[in-house]
């Protein structure tokens, strides 16, 4: 596949799933037992109206004469043989043929076009009448609570809950029925609004995107996400801490963005579609905040941890504070583990979303968070994109020897410089071979990586990152998921976990240094990182117990 370019789906196998969830619907198996009948039943043989002046074909010498009319309804139609024939239908000539439709089928529900029922609802399945009013009813409800019957951003909660929404669906409710311009909704612009949702959009995800989306748009893009991420910042007390820093809500809002379209927009065409919503679990995400008491604690897109990591680790590496990173910058991340030629194939633009800073040879912020996302955790279905695309390098679909030749060469020059003695390429690619098992021999494609999922980072980091290659050599076993007690964490949640422990023992003990003492309590005032932002609220804790925990972190 050509550097840049947005996967496209076989258009077969879309019509082949539209087919059978048609087929699968309980009216369309009503229908279809109702036309075997008509078939079986002598009686139901269509009406066939050859309008006048059509020409009949003239019989070939010796061949049979023409077919005889049909016959009336309800009359058995006149043998002319052992097998009924079908009335002959001309090509061209003067007449054209009118078909009737079957008059069994006339009039019955929910055939609107040509006898067929409709099987795509790409906005939801319609709902009766009945719970529409309801829910307008419900609304209007919520509103007489207020004065003047006018809702302010702050009243939302309330009439999103009367909607049947989650709490923090209150912005996009306010905003989209024109609370910006005058800081209010009444309920006379809010119900409006509210049937017009009702009335063209049937399920969760398809009201959530027309909330959203721009006027007239079907999609959603990053931009329609950041009055409702706004909204959460502000308001959800997880994140309460924040409203002292207002300059950090621009960093929050927009690694949330990254990790909600490197999550849900699994065709790469920087647009979420209805059915990438309803693929994805974002809103029972969105769902569960109102249930997130701290959005530290959390795994998920929101978590403040996450986005402390990826934000301290881009400064880092950004040394000109320019908020843009070029090769070199990108290179001395983990210590140069990652091969340069891999790192010239990432700014080549085969994965760089950002045309303008990819043009210019640099990598922009929103980037930067695809790539830490992909490095760090490799079983992941777009992170093995991302790294398929770095090494399909002429974009024919599929990893041939030779591109894997390309990127282990570097990787054999690294290791001898460790002293380590590599592989003889043959055979690292027989045993890169027997791990993923490729349907196709010597030709390696996505589906084959994605099947073997939880193998594929040490298929990756055998070619580009030598710290990691070393690492898992050194393991007799692999620890794979599932092993130990507890809940199950991803690749990225244990990185995570881990750098943001780490950051937060490094900024008390220069907290410490500052001010002389480590029994006094951290002033909130005072706890900032070196970057542009305050660090999370660890003001409760005291100096001697975050350097505990550092100590913690390396086993004596």
């Amino acid at each position: 596949m050509p550097p840049g370019k947005t996967l496209q789906p076989v258009l077969k196998m879309k019509v082949d799933e539209l087919f059978l969830r048609w087929l699968s619907e309980a009216a369309t198996q009503r229908l279809l037992h109702e036309c075997l009948r008509a078939v079986q039943a002598p009686q139901s043989a269509p009406n066939v109206a050859v309008s006048a002046g059509a020409e009949m074909p003239a019989p070939a010498p010796g061949g049979p004469g023409p077919p005889a009319a049909p016959a009336a309804p309800g009359l058995p139609p006149e043998p002319q043989s052992r097998r009924t024939r079908r009335p002959a239908v001309p090509r061209g000539g003067r007449g054209c043929t009118e078909v009737q439709t079957w008059p069994e089928l006339q009039g019955t529900p929910g055939l609107p076009v040509g006898g067929i029922p409709t099987f795509y609802f790409p906005r939801g399945r319609p709902v009766g009448p009945a719970s529409k009013d309801a829910a307008i009813r419900a609304v209007e409800t919520a509103f007489a609570l207020f004065p003047l019957q006018r809702a302010r951003l702050e009243d939302m909660g309330n009439v999103a809950k009367a909607c049947g929404c989650p709490l923090y669906w209150k912005g996009p409710l306010f905003y989209r029925a024109g609370g910006r311009r005058g800081g209010s909704v009444s309920v006379h612009t809010f119900v409006a609004m509210w049937h017009r949702i009702l009335q063209d959009c049937h399920d969760e995800e398809a009201r959530f995107l027309h909330l959203l989306a721009s006027p007239g748009c079907d999609f959603l893009e990053q931009e329609d996400f950041i009055p409702f991420l706004q909204d959460v910042v502000e308001s959800h007390p997880g994140l309460a801490f924040l409203k002292e820093a207002p300059e950090f809500h621009s960093c929050y809002i927009t690694t949330v963005i990254q990790r909600i379209f490197y999550a849900v927009n699994r065709s790469w065409s920087g647009r979420i579609s209805y059915n990438e919503l309803r693929r994805s679990r974002f809103l029972q995400v969105v769902a569960r905040l109102e249930e997130e008491a701290d959005l530290s604690l959390t795994s998920g897109l929101f978590c403040y941890e996450h986005v402390y990591v990826i934000y301290c680790t881009f400064r880092e590496l950004d040394t000109d504070c320019d908020l843009l990173l070029g090769n070199c910058d990108l290179a001395r991340h983990r210590d140069h583990a990652i091969s340069d030629k891999m790192i010239d194939r990432i700014f080549s633009g085969a994965v760089m979303r950002d045309r303008t800073a990819q043009r210019a040879g640099k990598m922009s912020y929103e980037d930067f968070v695809w790539f830490l996302l992909s490095e760090e955790d490799k079983t992941t279905p777009t992170s093995i994109e991302y790294w398929f695309r770095c090494m399909d390098l002429d974009g024919d679909g599929a990893l041939s020897a030779f591109e894997l030749e390309f990127f282990y060469e570097e990787q054999s020059r690294r290791l001898r410089s460790l002293d380590v003695e590599p592989l003889p390429f043959p055979d690292c690619l027989c045993q890169m071979l027997d791990l993923v098992r490729p349907r196709t021999q010597g030709r390696i494609t996505l589906g084959d990586l994605k099947r073997c999922r939880l193998l594929a980072p040490i298929f990756f980091d055998t070619f580009f990152n030598v710290d990691k290659y070393l690492d898992r050599e050194q393991h007799e076993q692999l620890a794979l998921p599932g092993d130990g007690d507890g809940p199950e964490l991803s690749d990225w949640d244990r990185f995570a976990a881990a750098e943001y422990r780490l950051l937060v023992a490094e900024e008390a003990a220069a907290q410490l240094w500052e001010d002389g003492s480590d029994t006094d309590e951290p002033s909130p005032g005072k706890q900032q990182p070196s970057g542009l932002h305050p660090q999370r609220p660890f003001w409760e804790a005291s100096g001697a117990e975050l350097l505990e925990e550092e100590d913690d972190l390396w086993p004596a």
